[in-house]
């Protein structure tokens, strides 16, 4: 695996963004997709229609998406996500420690709901009594699957050999790899 200094040569042009609910994937792929000139599309908003439910259209949507010559996402959503390591030819992985991933996970929850930011299609962050009811609940999710991407990751080096893992340990570490990826900008 390389790291946040390593030079990609060439550079990336098919980008997936991993780690557990929380480290900063969306931003980080965001910022990458900045940096790069390269489209990026949020996975979420591919996966969830109205009310939460899954789309019909979501894996046709992934397969037009990444048949495209650049673009950056997220690894995510098990229907998806062979074909996404299939596709891409780098993927950065974001493995924060627990504690720093799961409390920005509490302050990005407490800040959508208060506000009551729109995510896709319609959908808001439900009521906070819900944690205690509904077993999928994001901050529920996200403690039970933290440790999820430390097993997953490394077995795409034997199931997508083509694929470079960049691996980031720290906020520090992203920024410094987002800056060399925008040559010094980013």
């Amino acid at each position: 695996m390389l790291g946040a200094d390593d030079p990609l040569d060439p550079t990336p042009r098919r980008i997936l963004v991993a780690g557990t609910t929380g480290v900063g994937k969306t931003t980080t792929a965001g910022r990458i997709g900045a940096v790069l000139g390269v489209p990026h599309t949020e996975i979420d908003s591919l996966f969830h229609g109205p009310d939460w439910e899954p789309r019909e259209t979501f894996v046709a949507d992934v397969e037009a998406y990444t048949s495209e010559p650049a673009w950056v996402t997220e690894w995510q959503y098990t229907p998806v996500r062979a074909l996404l390591a299939e596709r891409a030819d780098t993927l950065v992985w974001i493995d924060l420690p627990t504690p720093v991933a799961l409390w920005r996970l509490l302050r990005r929850t407490l800040r959508r709901r208060l506000r009551r930011v729109e995510l896709w299609n319609g959908n808001v962050e439900p009521s906070l009594w819900t944690f205690f009811t509904d077993r999928g609940h994001i901050l529920r999710w996200g403690i039970r699957t933290r440790n999820v991407s430390r097993r997953r990751v490394p077995e795409l080096v034997t199931s997508a050999p083509h694929l470079r893992i960049v691996h980031l340990r720290s906020q520090r570490e992203v920024d410094r790899f987002v800056q060399h990826l925008g040559g010094g900008r980013g």
